[in-house]
């Protein structure tokens, strides 16, 4: 295959830069470290960036109506916190938001209507994303707008939509609302419409960069993203936590907070021992971060175990402190040093060094997850029998 020329993508992509992006403050830099760096986030080559570039400026900008049930505003409110681009950029320059109540100037029957006329004129071309639970029992009367039910919302919104986008916990799968004793009868946009093809975007928030790209991925192709069995975009929900988790080389070290604020949590050591449900939850948190604010900026980052808020059978049904199954013990190819942040790398000699040892480690890490289960029984008979010895004698 011929080499891409990076200098010739550049211009391409340059080449769809317009006057009123400088006049709201978008630089070509900006712009173009925009399209890049989501090519680069939906694993697709850099020689994508010039049909992101166009689809992102296309003046035809896609309508979206976004619809609220049972949720508490979180998923819009993460998106109104987001920077590349910001929420005016958004819903200026890329989409056409018609119908979203958090951000929309109008309200009662004049919302309403701008819904309707969206809803006819943009029939089979119109995004659709849900935000909350839809309550299913008694006919749904729990979640009522406009004097419409959520199901009643639904039947008129989903026939005709381009795309089916459930954001967050709730909508993907129930999430709070559907929790024990689940008195409204909360369901997910799949379950309701099993026949559909939903996206869930699942998180408790989610993240708002997975939202925008699962869009740009839909206006480039004209198609739907690769997803997983669990209908989640592959570039997003493929890889578990525990995989690229920062604190990862310190679980393959036998390396474990034991208690919070303790000195293994000061130094960052792993959080497993704490509840950490990394090992078990796909999402990319540690490589994406919340709200452009670093490395800190997702639950592991500021020093709390992982909840598993994208996983349907673990957040809100699982303990928060329980401890998590470990499936997949072995570490990847390739891992900084226990000194080093994620994502310094590694020069030539050092991956070779590395490449060297990968057999070693993944049979020791397998090891390791056996010995935490031994290790725990240990020190359970430990404390009994210590229990025991200072009982006082009768």
């Amino acid at each position: 295959m011929p080499k891409t020329d990076p200098q010739d993508v550049n211009q391409q992509v340059e080449a769809h830069f317009t006057p009123e992006m400088e006049e709201r403050g978008v630089s070509r830099r900006d712009f173009l470290k925009f399209c890049t760096a989501m090519a680069a986030s939906l694993a697709m080559p850099f020689s994508f960036a010039p049909a992101i570039a166009q689809a992102v400026t296309d003046p035809k900008r896609p309508p979206v109506i976004w619809l609220h049930f049972q949720d508490c505003t979180a998923c819009t409110e993460t998106l109104l916190r987001s920077f590349h681009p910001t929420v005016e950029q958004l819903v200026l320059d890329t989409i056409s938001v018609d119908y979203l109540e958090t951000i929309m100037a109008a309200a009662g029957h004049q919302a309403e209507a701008a819904k309707e006329a969206s809803l006819k004129e943009n029939a089979g071309n119109y995004i659709l994303v849900v935000e909350g639970s839809i309550p299913t029992k008694d006919d749904g009367i729990y979640c009522k707008i406009a004097g419409k039910t959520a199901l009643e919302h639904l039947e008129e919104t989903v026939p005709n939509a381009g795309a089916l986008i459930a954001i967050g916990s709730c909508a993907s799968w129930g999430g709070i609302p559907s929790s024990a004793p689940d008195p409204t009868g909360a369901k997910g946009l799949s379950e309701v419409y099993p026949g559909e093809t939903v996206i869930n975007l699942p998180g408790c928030p989610p993240n708002s960069y997975n939202l925008l790209q699962t869009i740009v991925y839909y206006l480039t192709l004209n198609k739907l993203p690769d997803l997983t069995d669990k209908s989640r975009p592959k570039f997003a929900y493929g890889t578990l936590i525990h995989e690229n988790c920062e604190r990862r080389p310190h679980f393959d070290n036998g390396r474990f907070a034991e208690q919070f604020g303790d000195s293994g949590h000061m130094n960052g050591w792993c959080l497993y021992k704490l509840g950490c449900k990394g090992p078990e939850t796909y999402n990319n948190c540690p490589a994406l971060g919340f709200n452009d604010v670093g490395a800190n900026s997702w639950p592991v980052g500021t020093g709390h175990p992982c909840f598993g808020c994208s996983e349907e059978e673990i957040a809100f049904t699982v303990p928060m402190h329980q401890q998590s199954n470990v499936t997949t013990p072995a570490p990847p190819a390739l891992f900084p040093r226990i000194v080093e942040e994620q994502g310094e790398g590694v020069n030539a000699g050092g991956a070779a060094i590395v490449g060297g040892i990968v057999g070693a480690a993944a049979g020791a890490a397998a090891m390791m997850a056996k010995r935490l289960q031994e290790r725990d029984q240990l020190e359970e008979k430990m404390k009994n029998a210590q229990q025991q010895q200072d009982k006082p004698e009768e």
